[in-house]
C-alpha cells in the first residue's frame, strides 16, 4: 500500500475511532458531559446529523445513527479505493 493510500485509510479509521468514542461517551452523564466529548461531538454530530434525519432516534434514546455512520464510513472508504486504486 502506498503512503497515500495509507493515509486515507489512516483518516477513515481515525474517524471510526472518534465515533465510538462519542457513542462510548454518551453513555456516561458525567463524561458526556466533558469538554473532550464537546470537542468529540462537535467533530461527529455534522456526520452523524445526515443519519437522523434519515431514522430519528427511537423513543428519544436509542440513536440508530452512529451504527449507519460506521456503515457508511466503511463503504465510502471501500469505494475510494476503489475508484483510486
Amino acid at each position: 500500500m502506498n503512503a497515500f493510500a495509507w493515509m486515507i485509510h489512516l483518516f477513515f479509521q481515525a474517524y471510526i475511532i472518534l465515533l465510538a468514542v462519542r457513542v462510548i461517551g454518551s453513555w456516561f452523564a458525567g463524561f458526556a458531559q466533558s469538554k473532550i466529548m464537546r470537542v468529540v461531538a462537535s467533530c461527529t454530530d455534522p456526520y452523524l446529523n445526515l443519519f437522523r434525519r434519515l431514522i430519528p432516534p427511537i423513543g428519544g434514546a436509542l440513536d440508530l445513527s452512529p451504527l449507519l455512520g460506521f456503515f457508511g464510513l466503511r463503504f465510502a472508504e471501500y469505494l475510494l479505493f476503489r475508484l483510486l486504486f
